[in-house]
């Protein structure tokens, strides 16, 4: 046995103790071991933490021990005979032991590769987090990566990762992240609503139609040109249109002037481009591409994608990709659909994709680098964001979703984007498009979407007005959010704490937490959970399962007070959403949603949501430069209290506050940079906020006049909650019962 540091060498097998938790297992039949980068981990320089070493000890060739495991290695072949590790958390039915090569236990898991055609529930690979409180991934088959560049493994060996941080999840992903690099920070702009369409717009039509978002108060901060943009019917010789890079000049004539207008207009520009076919002849920049890598351009020889060939990839980006960017493209949609790699020196084309334009977008926009593509596999957190696919407009795909995306952070992957209203078949259903578009309002990125069907297109007006209404509204909500959801951005980047969270990441040893996979923590102060089932028609309503931990939690859209530790059947209006801020929260929001997200605004509305004291640290940020402000709420004094900390000097200097209080009214006493203070402060009677809405949900219920008025008279009569309680019990109608249980039982 070798030991050197905290790597310990055992014939054939070498053990790197990388934390107490977290341990690599390798072996190499020539003994030949990887120390460069791959392209799923990319840092391997961790503190040495302690660790005791026994040898030939009861039979086992090696022990390794630390407070987080123990490990047993009795020699030879790595096999489930020969390896297995004690966790030492004890979440198993008896103890928490893995033997090698054999699957993890309660696995949580985690992400896949596409949602294209998904009409409800994938199955979904193996994450981070398990019940067991250990879990396993594995690095054999990955490619090494060191900057930007891929190459083959120097040998072939078996590459694991042991960790076992218990039901501590958080901190498992954070020690992931320092493993496997940090998820950057995503320009601000992308936190606003993304237009996308498979459509053939025409230029005049595509900004007509911004123009008519802009007069409708809808705020639309990337425009995103689905293929149509290049011209897609070429001669068959040449094989598919779907690759294309030359403009459609019928479509679009002059697309630096739309560029230039959209820009004007604070917007920022994306393009979808399916690479696989190469550069063919068919292409205006074919000439330029076939002269770099010396094609024989008589007999129309093609440029084979392969972004291997260091040669074609400097053609790629230098004569095809940067002379579209200089007209004005910001960013690029990668919609590689074409499977992965053929052959064990071949690297998968989309990592090979991601990779590289995502370091080609870090260059152009001073390290703050955005691609719009598929899941790769572990590590693909390093180049968000992720486009999820083509799902069916369903119930059953909108039911999924808000489960697939939370679970997305297990394996560390954050920032997906999914088709909001779904992209292909289904039918006209204004309700499934309002509550798909309330739940990418509380989404990583809101894009809208669908297929090549005049009919299928998202624009709220093709709705009734209620919908239309309540969607223009839910846009521009997103967009205020901004300031909240940046904030949020910074944590990911920085503490590896998900914009999107299970809740059993903040509660993991309360059982209910993991009974409620659609419901999620959006950000520190937020519980979100998500209505995705048709309206009920008796109540007209639709419910959904919560569950609020500890606390005292505010409805966010109507004020309401709920008392945590419950578990209840939420029901929401239309125009409303189960969304829930704990007492103390102070979310930060844009006054003008309007302005272009990329400038940092002189106006923000603070929410704050009394009853107890609170702190919020607001992160605003532009390229690599970062301000940040305190908010400090003393529920005592009703004061607020703001701190900033801008050397860089990003935050307007006439900067103005407005504050709306949550759950309490009052006027500003006083007023100046650092405190707004309050007077005449009094609490808002919630049971009046409880007779209102009962009574207009009694109101739009469909039974009997008759049938409301006798509810009407219990509820207004009986102050006991339990009398109440008994009474609605006769009901037969449980909706109707439990529309009101809801309230008078929060």
């Amino acid at each position: 046995m070798e030991v050197k540091g905290n790597v310990i060498l055992q014939d054939a097998v070498r053990f790197t103790i990388l934390t107490t938790c977290l341990v690599r297992i390798e072996y190499s039949k020539d003994g030949k071991f990887e120390d460069r980068n791959t392209q799923m981990v990319q840092n391997r320089h961790f503190a040495q933490p302690p660790f005791e070493i026994f040898e030939n000890r009861q039979g086992h060739v090696l022990e390794i021990r630390t407070t987080g495991f123990h490990l047993y290695y009795d020699g030879g072949v790595l096999s489930s005979g020969s390896l297995y590790i004690d966790a030492a958390n004890s979440y198993g039915t008896h103890y928490s032991r893995w033997y090698y090569g054999e699957p993890t236990k309660n696995n949580l898991k985690g992400t896949a590769r596409t949602l294209d055609r998904a009409d409800g529930a994938i199955p979904l690979p193996d994450g981070l987090m398990s019940k067991d409180g250990f879990s396993v991934l594995d690095d054999s088959q990955s490619f090494i990566l060191e900057n930007g560049e891929f190459s083959v493994r120097q040998s072939k060996e078996t590459d694991l990762y042991y960790f076992s941080y218990g039901r501590d999840y958080r901190k498992t992903l954070q020690v992931y992240y320092q493993l496997t690099g940090f998820p950057p920070m995503v320009p601000r702009y992308a936190l606003g609503n993304w237009w996308s369409r498979f459509y053939p717009y025409t230029q005049s039509e595509y900004l007509a139609l911004m123009k008519e978002f802009d007069r409708c108060q809808i705020p639309i901060a990337v425009s995103v040109f689905d293929m149509n943009w290049h011209t897609t019917a070429i001669p068959s010789k040449y094989g598919s249109g779907w690759t294309g890079y030359t403009w459609n000049k019928e479509y679009f004539p002059n697309p630096e002037k739309m560029f230039d207008l959209l820009h004007q207009q604070g917007r920022k520009v994306t393009l979808n481009i399916h690479p696989a076919s190469g550069i063919r002849p068919s292409e205006s920049c074919y000439g330029a591409v076939a002269k770099m890598l010396d094609l024989d351009a008589k007999t129309e020889e093609p440029a084979t994608f392969d972004l291997q060939n260091k040669k074609f990839k400097t053609a790629y980006f230098d004569l095809v990709h940067h002379p579209l960017e200089e007209q004005g493209v910001d960013f690029w949609w990668i919609d590689w659909q074409q499977g992965g790699a053929r052959g064990q020196s071949k690297v998968d084309p989309l990592w090979l994709l991601n990779v590289a334009h995502f370091r080609d977008s870090e260059k152009r926009h001073a390290g703050e680098g955005l691609i719009l593509s598929r899941y790769a596999g572990p590590g693909s957190h390093r180049y968000p964001v992720g486009f999820s696919g083509d799902t069916v407009a369903s119930w059953d795909s909108l039911r999924f979703q808000p489960y697939f995306t939370a679970t997305a952070s297990n394996i560390g992957y954050t920032w997906w984007s999914h088709d909001i209203g779904g992209h292909m078949r289904g039918t006209y259903d204004g309700e499934l498009s309002l509550r798909w578009l309330q739940l990418g309002v509380f989404s990583p990125i809101l894009r809208l979407h669908s297929s090549n069907n005049i009919f299928m297109g998202k624009e709220p007006w093709n709705y009734g007005k209620d919908i239309e209404s309540a969607m223009i509204h839910l846009l521009q909500l997103r967009t205020r959010l901004v300031p909240y959801l940046d904030s949020e951005n910074y944590r990911t980047h920085t503490e590896g704490l998900p914009l999107v969270q299970p809740m059993y990441y903040g509660y993991p040893n309360q059982k209910v937490a993991y009974e409620v996979p659609n419901e999620y923590q959006f950000g520190s102060e937020m519980v979100v959970s998500p209505i995705t089932t048709p309206v009920d028609l008796k109540s007209e309503l639709s419910s959904t399962e919560v569950w609020l931990p500890e606390g005292q939690w505010y409805d966010f859209f109507t004020g309401l007070v709920y008392e945590g530790d419950s578990y209840f059947k939420a029901y929401r209006e239309q125009n409303k959403f189960p969304v829930f801020v704990k007492a103390g929260s102070i979310l930060p929001m844009l006054k003008n949603y309007m302005q272009p997200l990329a400038q940092i605004p002189e106006q923000l509305e603070l929410m704050i949501f009394v009853g107890t004291d609170g702190i919020y640290e607001m992160v605003e940020h532009q390229e690599n430069n970062i301000a940040r402000t305190i908010f400090k709420w003393n529920d005592r004094e009703h004061q607020l209290t703001v701190e900033t900390v801008d050397p860089a000097k990003l935050i307007p200097v006439q900067r103005q506050y407005s504050v709306i209080l949550i759950g309490a009214e009052g006027s500003i006493d006083k007023q100046s940079a650092t405190t707004i203070s309050f007077r005449n402060y009094q609490l808002i009677d919630q049971s009046k906020i409880v007779t209102e809405l009962i009574k207009s949900r009694l109101q739009r219920a469909q039974i009997s006049f008759e049938e409301k008025q006798l509810i009407w008279q219990m509820y207004v009569s009986h102050k006991e909650t339990k009398k109440l309680i008994k009474f609605l019990d006769t009901i037969h109608e449980n909706t109707i019962r439990g529309m009101i249980i809801e309230l008078v039982e929060k």
